[in-house]
């Protein structure tokens, strides 16, 4: 049997191609930063087509399951008109948390491409790997990595941006309370 037979499509794909795809996941997190919400972003790839598209809208419609993953997944299904993502690449600028990895396995996404770990809910490998759970009768293969540093400077600065809002939050309501008396 030749070595290249074992290699699925996911690890096949160059570093470029990973590379452009996980822009447009970027270009889907800006979206959300541009509204307020937490700067992540996904889509989903079928035949070299994104067919879903999601961004962080948890703030925005107070709803927890509104996370990019979920929302890229929904609409690959009504692309497909089928709930099973075969032959599909689900790339994310965070590591899925353990809700978008069980909808992840639950889809049958075979492929899932991930910027950058979540030390706090990843289950892609950090806290665990939910999406190569064996006793599950579905497993995604997972590559983590790329565009890392892009992907993190995007959290990063959105978090340091709202704590530097939060601090001045309340030295303005301060300085408004002084004036007016």
């Amino acid at each position: 049997m030749n070595p290249i037979d074992d290699l699925t499509p996911c690890s096949l794909a160059d570093e470029r191609t990973h590379e452009y795809w996980m822009q447009q996941a970027i270009a889907e997190a800006r979206k959300a930063e541009a509204i307020g919400e937490v700067p992540i972003g996904a889509i989903v790839v079928h035949q070299d087509q994104i067919i879903g598209r999601g961004y962080n809208l948890r703030e925005t419609t107070a709803d927890s399951t509104a996370h990019a993953e979920m929302i890229a997944i929904r609409e690959a299904s009504e692309h497909l008109r089928a709930w099973r993502l075969l032959d599909c690449t689900l790339y994310v600028t965070l590591e899925p948390c353990p809700m978008c990895a069980g909808a992840i396995v639950q889809s049958r996404l075979p492929y899932v491409v991930f910027g950058t770990p979540d030390p706090k809910a990843g289950c892609g490998g950090t806290l665990m790997n939910l999406m190569q759970e064996p006793r599950f009768n579905h497993r995604a293969e997972v590559r983590e990595g790329v565009l890392r540093e892009q992907c993190a400077d995007l959290l990063v600065q959105f978090f340091r941006q709202l704590r530097r809002r939060n601090k001045e939050l309340p030295a303005q309501g301060q300085n408004q309370t002084t004036e007016s008396n």
